[in-house]
């Protein structure tokens, strides 16, 4: 268990500081763990794990990040290599459903199957049409090659900097084809049914942008990672940190919750070490910073020991969509409850996504939600049952505006007055709304229920506009050479789904790009030559 900052401090030395506990802050601390190295974690949370932990209240227990990860039940994934390799393969996943989501549009439904074969297959029962159907057997290829690509785009983002600025077109390669187009611009350029569209991007929400302003590397890189459905870790989400943890300890490291770091300390233009919020100071050889791009150069450097141009540069990064969750419990089973697996997207019956976030962001009070997102924790997890008896959760999020809520970030948590309750339960009523209309045997069975608005996000993740998935995906992001493994002060590192992308697995990749650059080693084909790899 990681150590209380309020009842004891760190009173050893350590080769890395690194801010947050995140999946890219502790899956760093445990791969340079691997490496023979200490790692101090300091979190500003009273729980670690990032979006990886889990919250619990009144018998219940909700994860608020991970959903559904992909890829992780292939043995021979990289993905679950990483995660095998951080954990001494202690971390356990259980695959959902063939059927993994569920794309919803009015009375219409559209099931995602895993495997290629069997998603285009089943895509083209719905959509027969012939240009269609070759339409369908284009996008998949796309998919493939488009995220394939991905690897030169993100390897400008540890290739020293100078290198970068000579030869970043290059080294990116074909990747610019894809980053440098949204989503929309891509598909309508093949695609001429727009519910096609509508359809294919129905899992928009994961990445938090519309496809008229995503990147299709975005798309195609979150949609290749679920073509072979998804999985989620057995025992919660927590099961992921509570995994990490000894790896990190194994050389020496620990983890501190109730750790806030005031700002990181700069000598001789080298950062040195941390300040924390009570005045005490650490030290170490390297800080690493998983707190994102915006709070590391604002808050934890202030503003300062950046050339202006570069702060620009980070400044004109946009933040990521807001989000509402609404955390639900029953008394009863998910069998008895007839609770399934399958992740809902449920959208207006209309198939485009930009016309229908404009329009509820115009109104958000009197237009439909442009996306509800329903997951199920309590039926994907198997150890479930074995922690909370006869009891079920679900989960539903959908996209907001931080301006609707930024009259109360002044106040303090739980007590935001009454205006701040009441639009809450409103919220909170017209999301159950969209659950009943979608299962109505849960009608009347709700045993409890609480909504998180962006100001829980800032509250708890230190997002500043409470943001979910850090920058937003857009062609710009992906262009911006403002973003980079080493930041513009020496021995100051980044980490996070900034630095790759969005996510759990675009987090962890991060921490497996950042530990490349501090330790001058080639980590990647390690974890991919490591002896825990399944043959099969």
């Amino acid at each position: 268990m990681p150590e209380s900052y309020k009842k004891t401090k760190p009173d050893k030395t350590y080769d890395n500081i690194i801010i947050g506990s995140g999946i890219s802050g502790s899956g760093l601390a445990a791969i340079l763990a691997r490496e023979g190295q200490s790692s101090l974690v300091l979190e500003r949370h009273y729980t670690p794990g990032g979006f990886t932990h889990v919250f619990k209240r009144r018998g219940y227990e909700w994860d608020v990040g991970v959903h559904y990860i992909g890829q992780v039940h292939q043995k021979r994934s990289f993905i679950r290599r990483v995660f095998n390799y951080i954990t001494a393969e202690q971390l356990q996943w259980a695959e959902l459903s063939d059927n993994y989501d569920r794309i919803i549009f009015g009375n219409k439904s559209y099931d995602f199957f895993k495997g290629k074969e069997n998603f285009k297959n089943k895509l083209k029962e719905y959509f027969q049409a012939p240009e269609d159907q070759k339409s369908i057997d284009k996008y998949v290829n796309l998919i493939r090659e488009a995220s394939r690509t991905s690897r030169g785009l993100f390897a400008t983002r540890v290739i020293p900097k100078l290198t970068g600025k000579l030869f970043g077109r290059f080294i990116s390669g074909k990747s610019k084809e894809f980053y440098s187009k949204t989503t929309r611009e891509v598909l309508e350029s093949f695609i001429s049914n727009p519910s096609l569209i509508g359809v294919l991007t129905g899992q928009f929400g994961d990445y938090g942008m519309s496809p008229g302003e995503s990147s299709f590397i975005m798309h195609a890189m979150l949609v290749n990672h679920y073509f072979d459905g998804g999985s989620y870790p057995v025992g919660g989400s927590s099961r992921i940190f509570d995994t990490i943890e000894p790896t990190i300890k194994s050389a020496g490291g620990d983890v501190f919750v109730n750790a806030e770091v005031d700002e990181i300390l700069i000598k001789n233009k080298k950062a040195v070490g941390v300040k924390m919020v009570d005045g005490k100071e650490f030290y170490a050889k390297s800080i690493i910073s998983s707190t994102g791009v915006h709070n590391t150069y604002n808050q934890l450097l202030k503003g300062q020991h950046v050339s202006q141009t570069n702060l620009r540069k980070v400044n004109e990064l946009k933040y990521s969509v807001a989000h509402l969750c609404l955390y639900i419990g029953f008394k009863e089973t998910p069998e008895a409850l007839n609770i399934p697996k399958t992740n809902l997207w449920i959208y207006p019956d209309n198939y485009d996504h930009d016309e229908n976030i404009r329009k509820y962001l115009k109104d958000p009070e009197n237009e439909e939600f442009p996306v509800v997102y329903i997951s199920f924790p309590a039926a994907k997890d198997p150890d479930f049952q074995n922690r909370y008896p006869g009891k079920s959760t679900i989960e539903i999020i959908t996209l907001t505006d931080y301006e609707i809520f930024k009259k109360w970030e002044s106040k303090e948590w739980k007590k935001r007055g009454k205006e701040y309750e009441d639009m809450k339960e409103q919220y909170s009523q017209r999301l159950l709304q969209k659950l009943y209309e979608q299962m109505p045997q849960l009608k009347g069975k709700v045993d409890y229920y609480e909504l998180s608005t962006p100001l829980s996000t800032k509250h708890f993740v230190n997002y500043d506009h409470g943001e979910i998935y850090g920058l937003e995906h857009s062609p710009e992001r992906f262009d911006s050479r403002a973003i980079h493994v080493k930041s513009s002060v020496k021995n100051l590192y980044l980490t996070g789904q900034d630095i790759v992308s969005c996510g759990i697995a675009g987090a962890l990749l991060s921490a497996v790009v950042t530990s490349t650059s501090l330790t001058g080693k080639s980590i990647i084909k390690k974890i991919a030559k490591s002896g825990i790899m399944d043959k099969k």
